[in-house]
């Protein structure tokens, strides 16, 4: 008797055992897909983790519902990695295999509900049940998502639970495929006529179909040019010939179809030499390659501007000679455009790109070239997901703009750090790695300091360009002065102004979306709240709509105040909405455009906005974050940053960390020509020490206070966190479950256990949520630390009230 241990995509912390017979034991391998049945009456699809022949002591092994594969999916060394990923971050491995694989690879059975011939008295049935009764007299089979539409309503498993009681219906579960390959037409000489000696006698036999005559002479010249078989669709397109007149041929017999399999996604093919570097950059890329010869990790520290990407692009061309792949990390999708533009001129069929935003086929396609590791997967570009792709011989990882917190997974489980986890592959694979940043995370710069990672630095910018000239506006002063007109000082109008004279470009930076973040009666002082969450709505002007930016509530504009009645609503703050109205108001011959997370919802969003920012169709771009990371405009001369307060008053430990950082990113968008770019930062606190070390670029001193803050806080690199976070829709039952937890917690690790507390926002999707936050001193083994945690987790879900709370474990949290 033969066994298998199965990765289901479920939470839960073990493997499942089933049965196979023989032959199965002799074909399977690990990594291969195999759909197994569940419970009841499910079928999911599961990856093979061990062959065996101990049969589980607990319960009866099931037999597996069918093999999936002809070879395996998920490679070893990719098992490997994401055990220290589900072990490092405490999650199930079932949690890392459906983050890391895409869905349309876990078939999932669906099911279907078909009528009982032999049910007849219609008396015993409700109105809802009578319908799907009627429906099914119409049509033999219905899936649930068909009765959900039938009856107007998402929750239908309680009706269709009556009818089975009922013996109304019966229900199969059917296991379905996702992905659909493109399969495109092509057409040939068929073989009578495929040799150059019956050319003649084809041209002759159609001297009275000068039509299809036409598209013969056409199909060989297309040949000719390009040497490669013939689409049907492209060339009666390219040729402006006639469909039906090859289909004519087709029926004749001179033509014959046939079909290929092509990939969604295609790259040009290279069309440039990779250019010279200066000898700055011959210098830093000399002193990586020798540092690699000691250390895995190099920290390549350079200004805005410097030209790393240059650098990059050497690397890559060394190790793909010597026949290895490249994972090029990126922390925003909007990136991948931009680079993708210019590694294409050096690498062209080569790069194969993975990210959310392709769709569920195009990733397919790319996890399977890269688990074939074909040609045109060997330098792979994308966002933290693609970490957990199948690489068959990875030679190097870079991470651009390292100090990003986007590489951080929040919610939901697996809650890994992108950097953290493709470290730990690019050891488990022999493969170097590369940390690329202006403004170095303070973990990374202290792995330096520690010798744990190199570092190299570019200290200037290419071409001898200078950074940009940062000045703060003091807004206290300019509102007394009464020198501001809408959300813009003189000083900021003044250089818009004479930005757009010059024919140069601007960038406003503004890290809030929408029109305005609260709208409130001036009569009563009610603003209106999510209904499902502790945070008030955000008015979006372009919609006329409140809108809640946790759980995607909306609700129409009021014209009354819901509380007062009075006319007298107002709105708060602003976002980049306004900004840009502001500015269409200000600068009316200016093209304005804005890129924040409403408009770049689309595939192609961030290429239509960033392509027509570069080719100088937009005077001013308007934005949030998405703006400060690694992108390259040449014609940037002013950058204007209209509140710098909101990010350096946040409440977290990171805070300053993060506002230097973001500050001096966005910075980095101006001046990266001849001319010197220049920087205007408004604020209310001109004197604030961050916003001093913006100005001068001062990450030294920056690095310097906040180690000491923190070492006296006792926050990281210096301790370690782990963060315990309880939800649930009862909220005595939540918080009786956290007092219970944070007690225990106390007994392992007495002071060292913060909370419970609420977070700032202590109610989401009508969930109230309990945070407790556990200090892990140098001094004590992490993973001692996480046994105790999980051992706690066990025993509170032991309980019977508390096994309904959801329970997530984030460590590192940061």
């Amino acid at each position: 008797m033969y066994f298998i241990d199965v990765i289901l995509p479920l939470p839960l912390q073990r493997l499942f055992t089933y049965k196979i017979n023989r032959a199965e034991a002799d074909f399977l391998q690990i990594g291969m897909r195999v759909a197994v049945p569940f419970g009841k009456s499910k079928i999911y699809t599961g990856i093979v983790y061990q062959i065996h022949q101990n049969s589980p002591k607990a319960y009866d092994a099931k037999d597996i519902h069918q093999i999936l594969d002809k070879a395996p999916l998920v490679s070893k060394a990719q098992l490997t990695h994401w055990e220290w990923i589900a072990d490092y971050y405490m999650c199930s491995l079932g949690e890392v295999l459906r983050a890391g694989l895409p869905s349309a690879f876990l078939l999932q059975s669906e099911t279907r509900v078909v009528l009982n011939q032999k049910f007849e008295d219609e008396s015993l049935l409700d109105d809802k049940e009578f319908l799907i009764f009627e429906a099914l007299q119409y049509q033999s089979i219905l899936t649930i998502d068909k009765i959900s539409a039938i009856l107007s309503r998402k929750t239908v498993l309680p009706i269709i639970k009556g009818l089975l009681n009922k013996g109304v219906i019966q229900v199969h579960e059917v296991l379905y495929e996702k992905y659909i390959p493109k399969v495109v037409k092509y057409i040939r000489l068929s073989k009578p006529w495929a040799s150059e000696d019956q050319l003649q006698e084809l041209l002759e036999k159609l001297q009275r179909a000068p039509r299809q005559k036409e598209v013969v002479l056409q199909y060989f010249q297309a040949k000719a040019i390009t040497g490669k078989p013939v689409a049907f669709s492209a060339f009666v397109k390219e040729y402006h010939l006639s469909s039906a007149a090859v289909k004519s041929l087709v029926e004749k017999g001179i033509f014959e179809w046939y079909t290929l399999q092509e990939d969604r996604v295609k790259m040009n093919q290279s069309s440039k030499e990779i250019p010279k570097l200066s000898d700055l950059q011959e210098e830093a890329l000399g002193k990586i390659e020798s540092e690699f010869k000691q250390k895995e990790v190099c920290l390549l520290y350079g200004v805005t501007g410097s030209g790393k990407t240059e650098i990059y692009t050497h690397l890559i061309q060394k190790v793909l000679q010597q026949g290895r792949q490249v994972l090029y990390l990126v922390p925003e999708i909007a990136l991948t455009t931009q680079l993708i533009n210019r590694l294409e001129f050096f690498f062209g069929e080569q790069i194969a790109v993975f990210h959310s935003r392709y769709s569920m086929n195009e990733r397919i396609e790319a996890w399977q070239n890269i688990l074939q590791n074909k040609k045109k997967a060997q330098l792979i570009v994308g966002a933290r997901s693609a970490l957990f792709l199948p690489f068959a011989n990875l030679g190097l990882v870079i991470i651009d703009e390292e100090h990003e917190t986007s590489y951080k997974q929040m919610s939901p489980a697996p809650r890994y750090h992108a950097r953290d986890a493709a470290i730990v592959l690019a050891r488990q694979m022999q493969a170097k790695v590369v940390l690329g940043t202006a403004t170095p995370s303070i973990e990374s710069y202290q792995n330096v300091i520690g010798h744990k990672f190199a570092m190299v630095e570019l200290p200037e910018r290419y071409g001898k360009s200078l950074l940009p000239e940062v000045a703060l506006i003091n807004l206290s002063e300019t509102y007394k002065r009464k020198q501001m007109k809408g959300h813009f000082s003189e000083m900021l109008l003044e250089s818009i102004q004479e930005s757009l004279v010059n024919k140069e470009q601007v960038i406003l930076f503004q890290n809030r979306r929408g029109f305005s973040p609260m709208v409130e009666c001036t009569s009563c002082g009610i603003s209106p709240q999510c209904p499902n969450c502790d945070v008030s709505l955000t008015y979006h002007k372009f919609t006329d709509e409140l809108r809640c930016h946790y759980c995607g509530f909306t609700a129409p504009m009021p014209q009354l105040c819901p509380a007062c009645k009075n006319p007298t609503l107002d709105t708060i703050g602003f976002g980049t909405e306004q900004l840009e109205l502001e500015v269409k108001e200000l600068f009316p011959k200016a093209k304005v455009a804005r890129m924040d997370f409403d408009t770049t919802r689309g595939k192609y969003s961030y290429h239509r906005i960033i392509s027509a920012f570069q080719a100088q169709e937009i005077d001013i771009l308007v934005g949030t974050q998405m703006l400060s990371k690694g992108l390259d405009f040449s014609n940037v001369a002013l950058v204007g940053v209209m509140n710098a307060d909101t990010m350096l008053n946040y409440p977290d430990f990171r805070a300053h960390e993060r506002s230097f950082q973001m500050l001096v990113q966005v910075s980095g968008r101006a001046g990266r020509s001849d001319k010197r770019g220049k920087v205007l930062i408004q604020t209310f606190n001109p004197y604030h020490q961050i916003l001093q070390q913006v100005t001068l670029n001062d990450y030294q001193s920056m690095f310097n206070e906040q180690m000491q803050e923190r070492w006296q806080y006792k926050y990281p690199p210096y301790y370690r966190l782990i963060k315990i976070q309880l939800s649930h829709a009862d909220y005595q039952r939540v918080n009786s479950a956290a007092d219970w937890l944070g007690q225990s917690l106390k007994n392992y690790f007495n002071e060292w256990v913060l909370g419970p507390s609420s977070p700032a926002i202590g109610r989401i999707r009508n969930k109230y949520i309990k945070d407790i936050m556990i200090k892990i001193p140098p001094e004590l083994s992490i993973r001692k630390v996480k046994k105790q945690v999980q051992q706690v987790k066990n025993h509170f879900q032991s309980i019977a009230p508390y096994r309904s709370i959801r329970f997530s474990i984030d460590v590192d949290t940061y």
